[in-house]
């Protein structure tokens, strides 16, 4: 596999002055994220749930456009709303935090009923 294949991302995070508050820099690009009130944190900023559902969200954006543009589609917008919740009495795993449930809603602008299904399942199988 070449090295045009291979696409690598970065990003980091530190602690601030302020507990729960985080510091997360990708690039030259900074923002910030709270942890939520119920670990005693600030919870004002975005929390690192959200962040994760609001990266899959814009991914679900992103590549639903790129699909749509190697099919000649003429998709003309794209929204996704996503949702996910945690059962902390009843995990997944006891070893790590995860989503119980995640649920992706797209809605497309600019194509038939039909184009909008063939987009979303390329979406899924990518």
């Amino acid at each position: 596999m070449s090295d045009t294949h291979i696409r690598r991302y970065e990003a980091r995070a530190r602690s601030t002055d302020v507990f729960g508050r985080v510091l997360c820099s990708s690039r030259d690009h900074h923002f910030v994220v709270d942890g939520p009130v119920g670990n005693g944190c600030p919870g004002q900023a975005v929390t690192p749930a959200e962040i994760f559902l609001a990266g899959v969200a814009a991914c679900g954006v992103e590549l639903v456009g790129v699909i749509a543009r190697e099919k000649a589609i003429p998709l003309s917008g794209v929204r996704v709303a996503i949702s996910g919740t945690m059962d902390r009495s009843r995990p997944v795993r006891p070893d790590v935090t995860l989503f119980e449930t995640v649920r992706l809603e797209f809605e497309l602008s600019g194509v038939s009923r039909a184009q909008g299904e063939e987009l979303v399942a390329a979406f899924r199988g990518r």
